[in-house]
């Protein structure tokens, strides 16, 4: 547990999406993740360099995140003697996943980075499971989207985290014809077991919670890939996308 307030001068101004100066030697990030039937919260203490010690995770029930979400992050802070003028930067999850659950987390993140110009880092959920598998190289992270769907993502991983080469949606019995010859990392047994039977490579991961997005949101943060509040926005992959890529920068 940590202790104490940790001071919060101006590190950066999200509307310019700027890295914020080496001033402090940690710093207080509050990690958002509500793209599931079920999300959660974090509360971490990253810095000066790569290290980032999650504080605490909190769970949020699936279907209240309207009511639950603002008092959780409050209830969270007090424990531990933050307010919330000590968050130093955001990690969010921006999808894909549940229309409503992200947008209620995303409102609620963009108002407190806004009010207290503070850095967001934004990721995909696809993305965490891709780095959940810890391999270097070509890998696809696969999760069930629901409604018959999967929720498909290719990333080239290394040691500077995971770069986006495409994210896609297929129907449940068509996502396997796209799979080739990747590594396929899933945090859903029934897509683990589909691929397995295709004699595909398969590495099946704990779905990502709000700590590993703290923990890769911090990366980002420290790089200086973050974005504006106004810039963030929601990240859908729906049916009618199937052959729309979401390309890398």
């Amino acid at each position: 547990m940590v202790g104490g307030r940790a001071g919060s001068p101006g590190l950066h101004d999200p509307r310019r999406g700027t890295a914020f100066p080496a001033i402090l030697k940690f710093m207080i990030l509050l990690a958002v993740d509500t793209s599931g039937k079920h999300g959660s919260i974090a509360l971490a203490q990253c810095g000066p360099n790569d290290a980032c010690e999650v504080i605490e995770v909190a769970a949020l029930s699936g279907g209240t995140f309207s009511a639950e979400l603002v008092p959780q992050i409050a209830a969270l802070l007090d424990k531990h003697g933050f307010s919330k003028a000590d968050i130093c930067g955001f990690a969010v999850v921006t999808g894909p996943g549940s229309f409503t659950g992200l947008r209620i987390g995303l409102a609620v993140v963009k108002a407190l980075a806004e009010v207290l110009a503070k850095p967001i880092a934004a990721l995909s959920l696809l993305e965490a499971v891709a780095s959940a598998g810890r391999l270097k190289g070509r890998v696809l992270a696969a999760v069930d989207g629901g409604r018959n769907e999967v929720f498909l993502g290719e990333y080239e991983v290394g040691g500077e985290g995971a770069h986006l080469i495409r994210e896609r949606s297929f129907a449940r019995d068509q996502w396997l014809e796209s799979a080739g010859d990747a590594v396929l990392v899933t945090p859903d047994n029934s897509l683990a077991e589909g691929a397995r039977a295709k004699r595909l490579q398969v590495i099946e991961v704990e779905r990502p919670r709000s700590d590993a997005i703290a923990q890769l949101g911090w990366k980002k943060i420290a790089s200086g890939e973050t974005i504006s509040p106004e810039a963030l926005e929601a990240t859908y992959v729906g049916r009618s996308e199937a052959e729309l890529f979401v390309k890398g920068s």
